[in-house]
């Protein structure tokens, strides 16, 4: 246990102990060998702990006093720390050569006192130590710069790698909710014959048709994935795809939509709500006799919340778990927009329904508008 604590301790301040060694082994050396005298290790081992003391008691109040606000206030503070450690570093050095003599382990020719060139000698040492260690916290703080620097790039860079996600998931769901978009206008020119010459044979078989341009218009507009739609528009294509597919049904899908509030002026975010209203019909029973799937748009207060309610299709073969790909993407989506300052849940209650609600706080400028006319 105690070498696992040692092997740690060296393993994290390996550079400072290295560093240490090196200068000590260095200064009694070449101190012996100009002044022909070695003082015992155990004088040795003091001595250099007060100027180690002294080498990170600065470094932690030097960096404490320059990250003050005000720099009239960040000066005096490190004139006050340099002339306190001064102050100090000098009475434990007079208090250590004190207790050397006595012990006998320096011998001084000359009477203990507080002489000039000890005060001198003193003051050089202290300011000797107190500049390294000033350059050391400039060092350490050049690093933190660095990392600061290297964490705002690599956060710049994954913004940019979602932002691009988020373009390729709208492109994915546009792709999926319009396969072809080849020729358009040739597409519609096309649609628009066949409505007219169906209107008068099949009416059922015109609406069909117009509601599928309809829908088809409004996804070949490719909103960017930065861009806000109205959200009258993606109700519009709610109710186009619904009418679809009552005309496919014969009518016979259970579905509510219920929208509250006025939502003209009102912007949200691309294709999430028509995912929601896919994934009922892809995925959910909507044709349930007693539990109607249920669409509910509320925009009141400010608050917008969309919440969908379908019976989950028990049908053997169905892969409820494709579910989540449509969900996964709404939920990044709704995080691009909007931070943190939304809510979004989908969970399966007790009585077997799938259900998926959106909040979000949302002032319809079209509100303030009014108000000030």
């Amino acid at each position: 246990m105690n070498f696992l604590i040692i092997n740690n301790f060296y393993k994290k301040y390996k550079v400072h102990l290295i560093a240490w060694g090196a200068y000590i082994i260095y200064e009694v050396f070449i101190t012996g060998l100009i002044s022909k005298t070695f003082s015992q290790p155990g004088s040795y081992f003091i001595v250099y702990l007060l100027n180690i003391s002294l080498f990170y008691a600065h470094a932690f109040f030097y960096g404490k006093a320059v990250n003050a606000k005000v720099q009239t206030l960040k000066f005096i503070n490190v004139i006050i720390i340099i002339v306190l450690e001064i102050s100090l570093y000098s009475i434990i050095a007079f208090s250590l050569r004190y207790l050397f003599n006595i012990l006998h382990l320096v011998n001084y020719n000359r009477p203990i006192i507080l002489d000039q060139e000890f005060i001198l000698s003193c003051i050089w040492r202290s300011l000797y130590f107190i500049g390294f260690s000033t350059g050391y916290v400039y060092i350490l703080k050049s690093f933190e710069d660095r990392k600061r620097v290297e964490a705002l790039e690599r956060q710049s860079l994954v913004t940019q790698i979602e932002k691009q996600a988020l373009e390729n998931d709208l492109v994915q769901s546009q792709n999926n909710f319009l396969r072809s978009q080849i020729n358009p206008h040739f597409l519609f020119n096309t649609l628009n014959f066949i409505y007219n010459d169906a209107r008068k044979k099949a009416p059922m078989a015109a609406d069909a048709i117009m509601n599928l341009a309809e829908m088809m218009r409004y996804a070949l507009k490719r909103p960017e994935a930065s861009e806000l739609v109205p959200l009258s528009e993606e109700v519009e294509q709610i109710e186009h795809l619904i009418n679809l597919h009552k005309l496919r049904t014969a009518n016979t899908i259970n579905l509510e939509l219920e929208v509250n509030g006025d939502l003209f002026g009102l912007r949200f975010p691309p294709l999430i709500l028509l995912t929601l209203v896919e994934n009922i019909f892809k995925h959910g029973n909507v044709s349930h006799s007693s539990q109607p799937a249920i669409i509910k748009i509320d925009y009141n207060n400010n608050n917008l919340n969309i919440t969908t309610i379908n019976m989950v299709n028990d049908v053997k073969g169905k892969q409820h778990e494709s579910h989540h790909v449509g969900i996964d993407n709404i939920n990044k989506r709704l995080a691009n927009f909007y931070k943190d300052d939304y809510i979004f849940r989908y969970y399966k209650d007790p009585l077997n329904r799938y259900i998926t609600e959106i909040d979000v706080n949302i002032v319809n400028p079209m509100a303030k508008l009014n108000i000030n006319q």
